[in-house]
């Protein structure tokens, strides 16, 4: 009887994550489009955060619930994939609803529709981020590790770069307008949406009909879990025992998970600012578009907003996308070398060296400020924009590089160090890693944006450039599971 883990062929290993580049598409229209949506719906530059911690907060509720039910499921779809096509069915509801928020204003304010719909899309995606995750622990051996995540790594930013670029493809190529009045959403946008969500449920369906989970008797042979514990494992106590017994798993977590905890917050800490405010920060510094255009007090007092301003806030949403698909772009080039690069020189090297490139970049938004118009051939259609949104490309190369790793690396350096009964579990309680810092964010930098800034919004991305070159640093505190002492076995001496 065969003990060892079966390797996979690259094609399985890419099936196996196939559907993470339809969730990534969705995720990356939202990342570039929901401040932009709010905005016309009527948020402020403050309040732009508040709404988007609900992203992290369905996370930080979804995942350790999603991971601990999952690790118990054994059913005709499998253990993980269940839990995918049921979010990304969710996923497409919020998705065709969201940018379609005015319609419901006879029922309630657009705003509320809006965050409704946000949060019924991350509460989806998360439902299936974690299975994504703890599937790829599952089915990929431990030493095609690297490989496994740095293919998941490649397939989510593949999706994240159409998903980034698709409203602008829509506006400069297909036609469709960019611009909105206060209270509405740009076709663009919305048709952009109801294309992600197909893509989203597409790609899921492939990963389920493609990839063949092991049975309950193989999956536990393979990761050596002995037979007595495959009750413990399987069994659903009542409420009160879960939820001491979640507690405990928290106290006990494994002393990397607990390292990387820190260089988790950094990173979010910044990755959610970006995602919040690139898009103010770049209308204000490279379209010139002064911060009161942002207030929606300011605009009540006006008989209308100016067409200048209208369209210069459209082309700033659109080259945003441009801009993440970029990174994205250079996330997707980068996660092809990142396993082998880790392989050679040590994860740790790799993932702090990433983090820090990430930092610099951000900082370096303040020197990119250029008004000169000037004509971009971008091969599908040429476009007139200032040329510090050019130039903002080469920092684009520095974070794509961060996003790789941050997206592969921790997980990478995590999985060996979980138990096997625990993998789900661990991996949705690791999520707190990714959710705690985006609510610390959400909750402060609006505030540091108005009360510190003044609204000048591209000093903010300064503040996400040194969050995440101390997230650099903090790597090196980390310690691997081959770097940990071995535990000490009871009556032995250490």
């Amino acid at each position: 009887m065969q003990t060892q883990q079966p390797r996979l062929n690259f094609w399985q290993i890419w099936n196996v994550s196939f559907g993470f580049l339809g969730v990534q598409f969705g995720f990356a229209l939202q990342n570039a489009n929901v401040s932009r949506i709010l905005s016309d719906l009527g948020a402020d530059l403050h309040s732009l955060s508040l709404f988007w911690l609900v992203a992290p907060i369905m996370g930080l509720l979804v995942q350790p619930i999603v991971g601990s039910a999952s690790d118990r499921t054994w059913n005709r779809l499998g253990r993980r994939r269940p839990f995918i096509l049921a979010g990304a069915i969710a996923a497409v509801v919020g998705m065709v609803l969201l940018p379609n928020a005015p319609i419901f204003v006879a029922f309630m304010a657009p705003m509320i529709m809006g965050a409704m719909m946000v949060a019924l899309m991350d509460a989806s995606f998360n439902v299936c981020f974690q299975p994504f995750r703890s599937l790829v622990s599952d089915m990929v051996p431990a030493e095609q590790r690297n490989i496994g995540y740095s293919v998941q790594s490649l397939l989510i930013n593949i999706g994240a770069v159409i998903g980034s670029i698709l409203p602008f493809v829509l506006t400069n190529v297909v036609g469709l307008s960019n611009t909105a009045q206060l209270g509405e959403v740009a076709p663009s946008v919305v048709w952009a949406f109801y294309i992600g969500a197909t893509v989203l449920l597409g790609s899921v369906i492939w990963t389920v009909v493609r990839t063949k989970e092991y049975s309950p008797e193989d999956y536990y042979r393979y990761k050596g879990v002995k037979p007595e514990d495959i009750d413990q494992v399987e069994s659903k106590p009542p409420l009160k025992e879960r939820l001491q017994g979640f507690f405990v798993l928290v106290v006990n977590m494994p002393k990397t998970m607990k390292q990387l905890a820190v260089v988790q917050f950094f990173s979010w800490f910044a990755l959610f600012i970006m995602w919040v405010y690139t898009t103010p920060a770049i209308t204000q510094h490279i379209w010139n578009v002064d911060k009161k255009w942002f207030d929606p007090a300011y605009i009540a007092t006006v008989p209308m907003v100016p067409e200048t301003i209208i369209m210069a806030k459209g082309a700033a949403g659109d080259w945003v996308g441009i801009l993440f698909a970029a990174y994205s772009v250079f996330a997707a080039i980068f996660s092809i070398f990142l396993a082998k690069l880790a392989d050679k020189v040590g994860r740790k090297v790799v993932y702090a060296g990433s983090l820090a490139l990430g930092g610099i970049s951000y900082v370096s938004f303040l020197f990119f400020q250029d008004l000169t118009s000037v004509n971009v051939n971008l091969l599908i259609t040429e476009v007139t924009v200032p040329a510090g949104a050019v130039n903002l490309m080469l920092p684009m190369v520095g974070i794509g590089i961060a996003w790789a790793a941050i997206l592969a690396m921790p997980y990478a350096m995590l999985a060996g160090a979980l138990p096997p009964n625990k993998t789900g579990v661990y991996m949705g309680i690791f999520n707190f890693t990714v959710a705690a810092p985006q609510i610390v964010s959400g909750l402060t930098a609006g505030w540091i944006l108005s009360s510190v800034f003044d609204n000048d919004a591209k000093y903010i991305i300064v503040v996400a450039g040194v969050s995440m070159l101390l997230g650099a640093l903090s790597v090196f505190f980390v310690k691997e599971p081959d770097e940990l002492p071995p535990p000490v076995i009871e009556g032995e001496t250490p």
